[in-house]
């Protein structure tokens, strides 16, 4: 079967139109689990786009508070041709405040951009909702989509909900809520603005919904209602996510600092154009995706990358890459895809080897990779981290991957040597040897 995708969105031209607000009906209702750059630059602005009434739900004292004190929020669309709209009835409550069990009761859609990892922490006040929504037998459709980094994400937030529903809400889970898989892709990077509020993104959007687990009518604008999700998700997984990965880490190797000047480097390019062209032929062969379809994808793709308005920084796309290195994730998934089917992985393999070496200040998750490298050894810790067995010949070509894109980069040294201590504070060796050892470096001290 040949896979054809529908057009992406390449703007949210919708967003100059007048609302649709039947005056006779109330508006409709939806909760934003997330107010973050994606969860107001991307889902919630479609969302008030679409018509609906925007509460966000969030962890962010000032964020909740910023939305409540104005009710609106400016988007500003960052490109060679700048503009900007506003997003106006919106508003905000803490995740622990009990009005939050209330507005899920009376919600038509609840969507979520939390953090695949945050999901469960999210299920027991929309569970609670949805009691209190059999309890008073509310014979509306409530469809809850989560926009997440992560395939199925919706679906690994139903099992965390249902688990936590009686055996009468359950029944009533069946017949009138719908859980609705999806993909996202809009690069929403963080820039600090003027009103806490505000927030910065790209031209480009795509976001794609399960059109099968649709309970009711789901009035959303500037969707793709799709019945082959699961190639929807794998592509932006395996091109989008996979790309932008590698181009950080090869960046990080470079000394490079936002993805723009990464790419910008030949060399990075290069590695990157052929590791999407490696994912993508996996995907071919998946899916029976059109090749030429998909040059053509990662052709737009990297237009993106380039925009040097996004100031998208390599430190920011490269964190937390004990996730982005997982069996399921953009990384892993496409390499094991790719050598099952015996197809070249050669730069899918350069990308994971610069991954493994990515540690930065402000990101815990890398600091615990390198200190699992230290302890375990390097193969042990690629077993633990992505689940490919230390013995496999698989395993071993990403050492050698490790190893060899450790030569790529002039500002990465193994070796710190001090010549002389005599004329050196004692603070300033002490502090150089906590820092040899956090980066693996090896410490030569000769006295003179």
């Amino acid at each position: 079967m040949r896979i054809m995708f529908t057009q992406e969105h390449p703007l949210s031209e919708f967003h100059t139109k007048p609302l649709k607000v039947n005056i006779f009906n109330r508006m409709k209702k939806s909760i934003q689990f997330g107010a973050g750059n994606i969860g107001r630059g991307f889902i919630g602005a479609l969302l008030r786009q679409s018509g609906y009434e925007v509460l966000f739900a969030d962890i962010n004292a000032q964020m909740i508070n910023a939305i409540q004190e104005r009710g609106y929020y400016t988007v500003f669309v960052t490109d060679h041709e700048p503009e900007s709209f506003e997003i106006d009835n919106v508003t905000a409550l803490d995740t622990s405040n009990p009005l939050l069990v209330e507005k899920v009761a009376e919600s038509d859609i609840i969507t979520t951009a939390v953090g695949f990892s945050v999901l469960p922490k999210i299920a027991p006040v929309i569970a609670r909702g949805i009691e209190e929504r059999a309890a008073r037998n509310n014979e509306t459709f409530l469809n809850i989509i989560a926009c997440e980094n992560g395939v199925r994400a919706t679906s690994e937030l139903k099992k965390e909900v249902l688990a936590l529903l009686s055996d009468r809400a359950q029944q009533y889970s069946d017949k009138w809520i719908g859980y609705v898989d999806c993909s996202v892709d809009r690069i929403v990077p963080p820039v600090k603005m003027d009103h806490v509020a505000d927030v910065s993104v790209e031209r480009f959007y795509e976001w794609n919904i399960d059109n099968t687990q649709i309970k009711g009518e789901l009035l959303l604008e500037g969707v793709n209602r799709v019945d082959n999700l699961s190639a929807y998700i794998e592509r932006k997984l395996f091109t989008l996510n996979t790309g932008h990965a590698i181009i950080a880490y090869l960046g990080y190797m470079k000394g490079h600092d936002t993805i723009e000047q990464s790419i910008a480097d030949p060399d990075i390019l290069r590695y990157v154009l052929a590791a999407m062209k490696e994912s993508g032929a996996a995907l071919a062969q998946k899916f029976g995706m059109d090749i030429d379809e998909h040059i053509a994808y990662c052709e737009k793709i990297i237009k993106r990358f380039r925009n040097y308005y996004l100031n998208d920084k390599v430190n920011r796309i490269g964190r937390d890459p004990l996730r982005k290195l997982a069996a399921g994730d953009r990384l892993i998934s496409p390499l094991t895809t790719a050598y099952g089917y015996g197809l070249p992985i050669d730069n899918l393999l350069l990308g994971i080897g610069a991954a493994l070496h990515f540690q930065y200040p402000g990101d815990p998750e890398s600091s615990r990779m390198q200190e699992m490298i230290r302890e375990v050894g390097l193969s042990a810790a690629i077993e633990k981290i992505t689940g490919i067995e230390a013995s496999s010949p698989l395993n071993m070509k990403i050492v050698k991957a490790y190893k060899e894109v450790a030569t790529f980069s002039p500002l990465l040294v193994n070796k710190i040597e001090i010549i002389s201590t005599s004329g050196i504070e004692a603070r300033l060796v002490t502090d150089l040897l906590k820092k040899a050892k956090e980066y693996n470096y090896d410490i030569l001290l000769k006295y003179i």
